[in-house]
């Protein structure tokens, strides 16, 4: 059963379920961080003692209050083996980046590499998905996330050895933005188009 909620600002309808408004389901969507902090503050102090234990409580709710107030827009992704699978993708990615990188640095290749930019359009416009996006791009050796027009949805690419531009973009679309898609979207609409949260 489900009930529509209107938000202030842009005029964006929230669904919300009944299932989501749970004990349980607000204390394990809420009380994560919390929990994380006391428990990281109380293993890197080695002790149980009740003043500190109060004050990882007191530091864990403040903290968190403030990272809501920074994060309006919570993120609940979807999908966990599909995100597995995407981080043994990314890191696979890393480590043949690493390779090619230093074959270019140490001059293995006989060739110059071809130093450019390149300019993708996305589908994806989930600002979680995004932030996912950029740090894989970043991450990856000879490639860095140099820019992002939100009004055309594209996205700039800084690359170290851009040879085949085809196949970078393709990389990119089906490697990396499709999944991230699946793992933020709240399912398909009516005509079959993924709805992203």
């Amino acid at each position: 059963m489900r009930k529509g909620r209107e938000k202030g600002e842009g005029g964006r309808v929230e669904a919300v379920t009944a299932a989501e408004n749970t004990l349980p389901t607000a204390i394990l969507r809420r009380g994560l961080l919390p929990l994380f902090l006391v428990g990281l503050w109380l293993l890197l102090n080695d002790t149980l003692e009740l003043a500190h234990l109060l004050l990882a409580v007191l530091l864990a709710l403040f903290l968190d209050r403030a990272i809501r107030r920074l994060r309006p827009l919570p993120a609940w992704p979807r999908r966990f083996w599909l995100s597995l699978q995407l981080i043994g993708r990314v890191f696979a990615d890393i480590v043949r980046s690493n390779i090619a990188v230093g074959a270019i640095i140490l001059g293995a290749t006989k060739r110059q590499p071809t130093i450019g930019f390149m300019e993708i359009p996305l589908e994806l416009t989930n600002p979680h998905g995004l932030a996912m996006l950029s740090v894989i791009i970043t991450s990856t050796p000879g490639t860095v996330w140099a820019a992002h027009d939100p009004e055309r949805n594209i996205f700039t690419m800084h690359v170290l050895d851009l040879i085949d531009e085809a196949g970078w973009r393709n990389t990119i679309k089906t490697r990396y933005e499709r999944p991230l898609m699946e793992i933020f979207s709240r399912g398909c609409d009516e005509r079959g188009v993924m709805r992203e949260e």
